[in-house]
């Protein structure tokens, strides 16, 4: 996103992608409210949705047997009420294909970055790539997630605020029509998105467990599976093995400083979230936004972008820190005492039984999940007219 938009506004572009595609299953699928409206300032609405998509209205969870309504993304007063979940590889796809109508835009893929380049100021010139080669630049932007080389290379100073937790991401078979809910039992966590013809299934587990779980037979997996969701019976028996769980290690952290001179981190490289709302993707293209609209013009016009860097983060660290601290509220207070099996929960929470028994109070967080904090509008400007 932050290349479509630096190139709509005339600025020389160049993406670097370490694939030769973006083909990867498990990558954040969920396309919030809050970066719909983001394609509606583009135009672009209406073509996207014209992928396959489902889309996700509301949010539930079966807790200690009971279940429980708690986000109604219906209630959203936004262009597109609901959560899309869309393959990640399909949405950078339309992305890269929008970004390279403009003429000063560049993808290049198979170019892994490998560090960064700088002079003897400490200023970043450039990035290293694996094949030996260099690329000089006037910025580069790392957006290379949350394990990201270039910060490390920067020497960006990094706050680790913790998770308790890892998942087993899995792709079970089903049929007919579900939604997406959690399951909460006997110790016991499994997050189930609705993708049409599977199950998009998240197992739950205590960090660094993951290898332990893998040593028992995984029929037993498949057995723990169906008696904590029943709905995925038929799916859980056509699992080939433990080839079939593919591991997230969760990370819950943040850059204190996301700059330096010729640098700029943003997305998950800047502040990895945990999966919980599934909001990592939708906060990493709000950073986007925000540094297209305080630095593309500038950039264009042929200014120096490194007094403005700080700008970015200023901009983004509110909405970023309200929502880890919200993320490890709920880790602390729910996942951590049932993954780690000191408390198991006999009930719901009272702020979840309320949520449950006044169907008002679900925009408050379908607000939170689907629209975030201090959301941003596109003002970088757009100096071609593509027709």
């Amino acid at each position: 996103m932050a290349g479509l938009l630096f190139a709509r506004a005339g600025v020389e572009t160049l993406v670097l992608e370490k694939h030769a595609d973006f083909l990867r299953d498990f990558r954040g699928d969920t396309v919030h409210p809050s970066t719909l409206e983001l394609f509606d300032q583009l135009g672009l609405l209406d073509e996207l949705l014209a992928l396959p998509h489902d889309r996700v209205e509301s949010i539930s969870a079966q807790i200690a047997g009971q279940l429980v309504e708690i986000a109604d993304f219906r209630r959203l007063k936004t262009v597109a009420p609901f959560i899309a979940m869309m393959p990640q590889w399909d949405l950078l796809n339309f992305i890269s294909a929008n970004a390279q109508r403009y003429p000063s835009f560049t993808l290049r893929t198979q170019a892994e970055a490998v560090g960064t380049i700088t002079d003897d100021t400490d200023q970043v010139r450039g990035v290293k790539l694996a094949d030996g080669s260099r690329i000089d630049a006037d910025l580069v932007i790392a957006a290379d997630g949350r394990g990201s080389v270039l910060r490390q290379s920067a020497q960006l100073p990094l706050e680790r605020l913790g998770a308790p937790m890892d998942v087993f991401w899995l792709e079970i078979p089903k049929s007919g029509k579900g939604t997406a809910f959690g399951v909460f039992e006997n110790n016991r966590i499994l997050i189930l998105i609705d993708r049409g013809t599977y199950w998009q299934c998240g197992f739950v587990f205590a960090k660094g467990e993951g290898e332990r779980i893998k040593q028992r037979p995984f029929a037993e997996f498949q057995a723990m599976l169906i008696e904590t969701a029943p709905v995925l019976a038929k799916g859980v028996e056509t699992l080939s093995g433990w080839d079939s769980a593919n591991l997230l290690s969760v990370s819950l952290d943040r850059l204190s400083t996301w700059h330096k001179p010729g640098l700029l981190a943003i997305g998950d490289a800047a502040h990895a979230m945990s999966p919980i709302g599934g909001v990592g993707i939708n906060l990493a293209i709000q950073d986007a936004v925000a540094a297209a609209n305080i630095l593309a013009a500038p950039i264009a016009n042929g200014d120096d972008p490194d007094p403005l860097l700080h700008k970015v983060q200023e901009r983004r660290w509110k909405a970023v820190v309200k929502t880890q601290k919200l993320q490890k509220l709920v880790q602390d207070r729910m996942i951590e005492p049932m993954v780690s099996g000191r408390a198991a929960m006999r009930k719901p929470p009272l702020p979840l039984r309320l949520l449950n028994a006044i169907p008002s109070l679900r925009r408050f967080p379908a607000q939170i999940i689907g629209l975030g904090f201090a959301r941003e509008r596109i003002e970088a400007p757009d100096i071609h007219d593509l027709g």
